[in-house]
This record gives C-alpha cells, structure tokens and sequence, in this order.
C-alpha cells in the first residue's frame, strides 16, 4: 500500500503542474498529460521519496497543500494590502521593532517554515533565532506590541499552527 500511495503522490504532483503550467483543458491534452506524468513519475519517485510513504505522511500532505494555499491567498494578499496602505498614505503607519517572538514547534524544519513564512510576508523579518530559548527575532514594521505571547498571536501563530501539523 505504500508504494502506491507514493506513486500516486509523485503522480499527483507532477500531474497537477502539468494542468496548470500548460493550461491542458481538451480530453487529449489531459490524457497526453496522464501518460506524460505517467512515465515522469516512473522516472523521478526514487529520487523524490526515499521510502515508501504511510497514510499520515498523505495527510501531512493535505495540510502543506492547505498551508500553501492559506499563505499564498490570506497571509501573503493581507500583508501586501496592508504595505500598500503604509506607502500609499499620507501619514507613516509605521513602528519599526525588533520583537521577541516564541516558537512551539519540536523540528528544524518546523521553525525554518514558520522563520520563512514571517521573512517572506510584507511588513516582517526574521533577524535572529536562538534556539535554546525558542524565539525568533523579528523585525516587524507596524510593532503593536512587545510581549512576546501576543506578538506570536499577531505574526506567526497561524504558521505554527500549519508548522505542527505538517513537521509534528
């Protein structure tokens, strides 16, 4: 069972970037799409996934796809609306800090999403992390607070929360 399911992830991804990037919409260019993923997937599934996957590791998957989609279509549209608010008015909105910022998450790669995720949003910045205390240091733009618990709530709380479910 978990070959297939890692043969049907690899499938299902390159399969997916094949719909989007070639705009595929005829009954043919899907099908060509099918064996075209078909064969790519035969060739990259050892490379790509080094065991056989489990049915946790799809749903670890579902929740990185959810992620992608809430960081790219509400944190990232939020954030650049808000920047273009600062530039575009008459008053500066802003009160540049460098802010404590604690992290849960017991992986690497679960703070290195949430560090990311805080860098590529408009407005912020990760500048430092210590790792023995758990904190990001970050440079937000609009500062609201400086308690650590409530500057989590408000820059990286809904990461974390993706970063848990995805890295455990």
């Amino acid at each position: 069972m978990g070959r297939v399911l890692s043969y049907l992830a690899v499938f299902s991804m390159i399969y997916a970037f094949y719909v989007v990037f070639t705009g595929a919409s005829s009954a043919f260019s899907l099908a060509l799409g099918v064996v075209a993923s078909a064969l790519a997937t035969a060739v990259v599934k050892p490379v790509m996934i080094s065991r056989d996957l489990r049915a946790s590791d799809v749903i670890r998957l579902a929740y990185l796809s959810g992620y992608y989609f809430y960081y790219m279509l509400v944190a990232e549209v939020r954030a650049h609306i808000g920047i273009a608010k600062i530039v575009l008015s008459r008053k500066m909105g802003i009160s540049p800090a460098i802010v404590e910022v604690p992290y849960y998450v017991s992986t690497s790669y679960g703070m290195t999403l949430i560090a990311g995720s805080i860098t590529n949003t408009p407005g912020t910045v990760v500048v430092d992390v210590d790792t023995g205390r758990k904190t990001l240091y970050v440079h937000w733009l609009t500062a609201r607070t400086f308690e650590p618990l409530k500057a989590r709530e408000e820059i990286s709380a809904e990461f974390e929360k993706y970063a848990q479910k995805i890295f455990g």
